[in-house]
């Protein structure tokens, strides 16, 4: 592969979809697009539309599309009954698991080294039970999916990987940062390895990493941590010769968000990124969700709003408030689902990433001796800096906020990522980061007892209130972790040992670890959005694990009850408040 180096852009640069027709979300007539899709998933056969999307065909696609045509003619304008519907994917298609064969990973071991670490009797307990969860969530697809691909939604890669566990069968990509770095302190360093070999697998085929492992996400991605996991492998092993071969894909992919979502700003020089993705039609695997939603709407409409859709997906953050594009962001609770736009917003924790990777580009290019390269990547971090100051910081607020293309505005309401910055150390003076601790200090989502929620708006949406993800909560600690005061690492402190009480008071209760939890009860799963709370859960299992190693000497499993010396006033504060 050609060896990709940061660029200055142009204007064409930037023009990069292609003018016309928006493609499908993929090629399959069966998966993706057709009639089969829309008569079974508008049906309501099965509770969650993901299910048919996942089903293996018995027989090829031009024998099952020809077979459904011959079906339908039978009936009053060519719509088939659902009991009819039954029995033909009874006849021509399995159900979802097929495509996996029986797999335990080999460097799984029982007595990994940082159990040690732990001093809390019953955390160590617990971080071993969630240790030994690493064998249910892995999975080997068979060859046949890579020998007949035609008859499968599965997307085949060449090594086991570990899926997030539930409706989430197969790999995902930001879960899987988060997942390699669990393993990686599991010492199933081979495991991780594979699984980081499947993600420089699907860029060499695709230009980038898709949502996940299913052909109905190769138009779109998630945030690109790729470039991260490899960093993680990197530190733990030292394998230069590993880095040496990883890195010309790395670069293919910074790329692929360089050409594809990136936009200059307002007629400025400042060139930052978005989440963007041109299809105008709605997701497989929530096909009657984004129709049902777009009812009434005239088409125009509804393509603007399938494609913010599509985009919301691939943020990560499917979905929320902060993509709602009536929204002014000034405290009033105007905006629906209906109004996401997720393409039109230049998120801080995207760019703040994209930042990050810029410099660990740059330091991998020094570690193997090329310095004119790893310049490059020092510039382009450089220039990324300068516009997430110029375009993302309130100076009076002290935190960095969405900006909106559209209104030429920021939008202040709290999210976890106005401090991504912090996380990503992608700024340029040292009170920066400490007035970003002020500022979450006085946001009001520091009073809840179960940790930070998504935001402070109740949207009934997933990625908001009260919701609580393992990622965001990471991040925030982490970043503050890294900060020099002693109040900021005090509150990393504090942050952690409530998150990891909140899950091991929810695996207490229901021996399960889930995808998010609720801010307001102890160790209550989060809810919300299109799909029921799911388990298993690969990366809260990884971010509880970093946590416990990190803070093992000193988090403890007990003080339910208790309240954090530096939360009172906090709680007194807000006592008199609503959620904004």
């Amino acid at each position: 592969m050609r060896n990709l180096k940061p660029f200055h852009f142009s204007l064409l640069s930037l023009c990069v979809w292609v003018r016309g027709a928006l493609p499908p979300p993929c090629d399959s007539g069966i998966y993706c697009a057709g009639p089969i899709l829309h008569q079974v998933q508008s049906a309501k056969l099965f509770d969650d539309d993901k299910y048919f999307v996942d089903m293996k065909l018995k027989e090829s696609p031009d024998v099952v599309l020809s077979a459904f045509h011959n079906l339908s003619r039978g009936f009053p304008d060519a719509i088939v009954p659902p009991v009819k519907l039954q029995e033909f994917l009874g006849a021509y298609f399995d159900k979802p698991g097929t495509e996996f064969e029986s797999w335990t990973p080999s460097d799984w071991h029982d007595k990994p080294s940082f159990l040690s670490g732990i001093a809390d009797d019953e955390l160590r307990n617990w971080a071993a039970k969630i240790h030994h969860l690493w064998k249910s969530l892995g999975r080997k697809i068979r060859s046949e999916v890579g020998d007949r691909p035609e008859r499968y939604s599965q997307m085949y890669v060449p090594h086991p990987v570990m899926v997030p566990g539930g409706r989430f069968r197969e790999l995902y990509y930001w879960d899987s940062y988060w997942v390699i770095n669990g393993l990686l302190l599991s010492e199933m360093t081979g495991t991780a390895h594979g699984m980081i070999q499947n993600f420089l697998h699907l860029v060499n085929r695709y230009g980038f990493v898709p949502n996940g492992g299913r052909i109905y996400y190769e138009r779109r991605s998630q945030p690109p941590f790729l470039t991260l996991m490899v960093e993680s492998y990197y530190q733990a092993t030292e394998d230069k010769e590993f880095l040496r071969s990883a890195l010309p894909v790395l670069e293919e992919e910074y790329r692929f968000w360089m050409l594809n979502r990136s936009v200059a700003v307002d007629g400025t020089a400042h060139v930052l990124n978005r989440f963007h993705v041109g299809v105008a039609s709605p997701r497989p695997e929530s096909y009657t969700d984004d129709v049902e939603l777009a009812e009434g709407l005239p088409d125009a409409q509804k393509r603007q709003l399938w494609m913010g859709l599509n985009a919301g997906a691939e943020s990560g953050w499917d979905f929320t408030s902060r993509w709602y594009a009536s929204g002014d962001g000034h405290g009033h609770d105007d905006g629906t689902l209906r109004d996401t736009a997720t393409g039109h917003i230049l998120p801080v924790d995207l760019n703040a990433l994209l930042c990050r990777n810029e410099r660990t580009l740059a330091s991998f290019h020094r570690a193997l001796g090329d310095g004119d390269s790893a310049a490059l990547y020092d510039g382009a971090a450089a220039r990324r800096l300068e516009a997430v100051e110029a375009v993302l910081w309130d100076a009076r607020e002290g935190a960095w906020f969405d900006y909106s293309l559209v209104t030429h505005a920021k939008n202040n309401r709290f999210y976890p990522s106005n401090l991504a910055p912090v996380w990503a150390q992608c700024y340029s003076r040292p009170e920066m980061g400490e007035r970003a601790v002020k500022y979450l200090k006085a946001s009001g989502a520091l009073q809840f007892p179960n940790g930070v929620p998504t935001s402070l708006r109740e949207s009934g949406q997933q990625w908001d209130y009260p919701n609580a993800w393992p990622p965001l909560q990471h991040m925030l600690i982490e970043g503050l972790s890294k900060l020099p005061s002693q109040d900021a690492k005090q509150l990393s402190f504090e942050l952690a040992q409530r998150w990891i009480k909140t899950n091991w008071l929810a695996y207490m209760k229901y021996e399960a670890m889930f995808e998010k939890y609720d801010v307001n009860g102890d160790g209550k799963p989060g809810g919300g959005g299109e799909y029921e709370v799911q388990l298993g859960f690969g990366w809260t299992n990884g971010v509880a694990l970093q946590l416990l190693h990190q803070y093992g000497a000193t988090l403890t499993s007990g003080g339910r009850h208790a309240c954090p010396g530096f939360l009172l006033p906090l709680l007194l504060s807000a006592a008199a408040a609503t959620l904004r």
